[in-house]
C-alpha cells in the first residue's frame, strides 16, 4: 500500500503545481459587475437602487434612441423578503450573449398589459434564450453608468432552447425510472451482506469527493475569482452515481451488484447530502446563496419519485421490466451524451471567455475525476476490500449523475445569480470528461487491480 500511496502523491503534487500558474485573473465584465450590484441590493431590506432604476428608466425620452435586435436572456432581480411583490421591487434585465446587461424600462401597470403590448406576459420569457428588438440609451444613476432599454416588439423565445430544457428534465425523469426498474429490495439488502463496500463507498462519494473539489477549487483560484465554477465543482461531487457508473463498472469487470447498490443508496442519500454539502462548502461565499428548497424539490421530483416508480413497475411486472432495462440503459447513455453536446453547442459563445474556461478549468475537472477514482482505490485497499469490489467503488467515487447536476444547475442558476451559467458548463464538461476518465481507468485496472473474471453478466442483472 505504501508503494501505491507514494506513486499517487508525486503526480498529484505535480499536477497541482503545474495547474496553479495557469490561473488567469480577469476582471468581471461590466454586465457581470452590474448584475452583482443589483443582486446585492435585492438581498438587502432597503433595496432603494431597484426602485430608483425603475423610476429613471421611465423618465427616458425614447424618440432619438438607437434601435437594435439580438438574441439574449431575460433576467429578473427581485427584492428579497417582504415587499417582493410591490411595484418597483423588481428590475427586469436583458442580457446579451456577449455579457452586456441592459436595464429594461417596464411600465408600472405591466400586469395589466393586453396582448398587443410588447410587455404582455413578459415573465414567460424568463430563463429562455430570446430574440429581442428594442431601443437603447445610456444613462447614469448614483455615479454608475447603465444602459437602459425599451421593448419595440414582443420578445420571441427560441423554440430549440425551450425544448432543450424540457427534454433534459424529461430525460432525467425517465432515466431514473429505468434505473428503478433494475432495482429490487435485494440491492438495498446488500448493505447487510456486504456492508464494508457500501459504507466505504458512501464515505468516499459524499465525504472525500466534495472535500477534494473544495481543495482543488481553492488551489486553482476558482473560489475567489469565479465562485460559480467553484459551486459547480461542489455540485458535481455531491450528486449520486448514475447509469454511467454502472455501465463502466460492467465493462471494467467490477462488482456490478455493488455498483448498482451504491448508486441506489447514494441516490436516496442525496436528498439530504446534496443540499447539506452545497450549503456547507459554499457557506462563506457572499456571492452565493444555495436555494436548498429548490435543490431538495428537484431531487425528490426528478430522482426519488421516478426511482420509486421504476421499482414499483419492476415489482408488479418483473418480466416487462427485464425486457425494458436494456432500452433504458441505452437511453441513459445516449441521451446524456446528446444533451451534453447540445448544451455545449447552444452555449458556444461563452467558451470565448478563455480566462474563465481555459486550461485550468478543463484540467481541474479531469484531475478531480481521475484523482477521485485513484483515491477510491487507495482507501478501498486500506480497508482490505478485494480488487473486484474496489473497481466498482473506484468508478462510483469518480463518476456521477451529471444529468442531475446539469438539470439542477439550470433550475437554480438564475435564483443564485449565476450570470454566465458556470455551474451548467462545469456539469456538462464533467459529463464528457468522466467518460474519458472511465475508459482510462478501465485500461489501468488490468494492471493495478487484476481480477479473476467472474461469470458473464449483463447490465441490470446481478452476479
Amino acid at each position: 500500500m505504501k508503494k501505491i500511496e507514494s506513486c499517487l502523491i508525486v503526480p498529484i503534487l505535480f499536477l497541482l503545481l503545474v495547474a496553479a500558474p495557469f490561473v488567469q485573473i480577469a476582471n468581471a465584465t461590466p454586465g457581470e459587475a452590474t448584475y452583482e450590484r443589483l443582486t446585492n441590493a435585492a438581498g438587502k431590506t432597503d433595496s432603494v437602487l431597484l426602485e430608483n432604476l425603475n423610476l429613471e428608466a421611465r423618465k427616458i425620452e425614447w424618440g432619438n434612441a438607437s434601435e437594435s435586435e439580438f438574441v439574449g436572456n431575460l433576467r429578473i432581480v427581485k427584492k428579497a423578503g417582504e415587499g417582493s411583490s410591490q411595484p418597483g421591487s423588481s428590475v427586469y434585465l436583458v442580457r446579451k450573449l456577449t455579457g452586456e446587461l441592459l436595464i429594461l424600462s417596464v411600465p408600472e401597470n405591466i400586469d395589466q398589459m393586453d396582448s398587443t403590448s410588447p410587455y404582455f406576459n413578459l415573465d414567460s420569457a424568463f430563463e429562455s434564450k430570446t430574440k429581442f428588438k428594442l431601443k437603447t440609451m445610456v444613462g447614469a444613476l448614483a455615479g454608475e453608468t447603465y444602459t437602459f432599454a425599451q421593448l419595440v416588439a414582443k420578445p420571441e423565445q427560441l423554440l430549440l432552447d425551450r425544448l432543450f430544457k424540457i427534454c433534459i428534465i424529461l430525460m432525467l425523469f425517465f432515466v431514473m425510472v429505468g434505473m428503478g426498474m433494475t432495482l429490487t429490495t435485494a440491492d438495498f439488502a446488500l448493505v447487510f451482506s456486504k456492508p464494508r463496500g457500501i459504507i466505504i463507498g458512501q464515505i468516499l462519494v459524499f465525504g472525500l469527493m466534495p472535500l477534494l473539489a473544495m481543495l482543488l477549487g481553492r488551489v486553482t483560484g476558482f473560489y475567489d475569482q469565479y465562485p460559480f465554477i467553484f459551486v459547480g465543482l461542489i455540485l458535481i461531487t455531491t450528486t449520486p452515481g448514475g447509469v454511467t457508473s454502472n455501465l463502466m463498472t460492467y465493462y471494467g469487470k467490477g462488482d456490478l451488484a455493488l455498483s448498482i447498490s451504491m448508486t441506489s443508496f447514494s441516490t436516496v442519500l442525496s436528498l439530504v447530502f446534496t443540499p447539506l454539502l452545497l450549503s456547507f462548502y459554499c457557506a462563506n461565499m457572499p456571492e452565493v446563496t444555495i436555494p436548498v428548497k429548490v435543490v431538495v424539490q428537484t431531487i425528490l421530483i426528478l430522482v426519488i419519485i421516478p426511482l420509486m416508480v421504476g421499482m414499483l413497475f419492476r415489482w408488479k411486472w418483473p418480466a416487462a421490466a427485464k425486457k425494458a432495462t436494456p432500452f433504458f440503459s441505452a437511453l441513459g447513455i445516449i441521451a446524456l451524451l446528446v444533451l451534453i453536446i447540445a448544451g455545449i453547442l447552444s452555449n458556444l459563445n461563452i467558451f470565448v471567455d478563455t480566462a474563465r474556461y481555459g486550461v485550468v478549468f478543463y484540467s481541474t475537472i479531469f484531475i478531480l475525476t481521475m484523482l477521485g477514482m485513484l483515491l477510491g482505490i487507495v482507501f478501498s485497499k486500506l480497508f482490505g476490500i478485494d480488487n473486484y469490489q474496489t473497481r466498482a467503488i473506484s468508478i462510483e467515487t469518480g463518476l456521477r449523475n451529471s444529468a442531475l447536476a446539469m438539470t439542477m444547475a439550470l433550475l437554480i442558476q438564475d435564483s443564485m445569480g449565476d450570470f454566465f451559467s458556470s455551474m451548467f458548463v462545469t456539469a456538462g464538461i464533467f459529463g464528457l470528461v468522466m467518460y474519458l476518465a472511465g475508459v482510462i481507468s478501465i485500461f489501468l485496472y488490468k494492471y493495478i487491480l487484476p481480477v479473476d473474471i467472474k461469470s458473464d453478466t449483463s447490465l441490470g442483472q446481478k452476479t
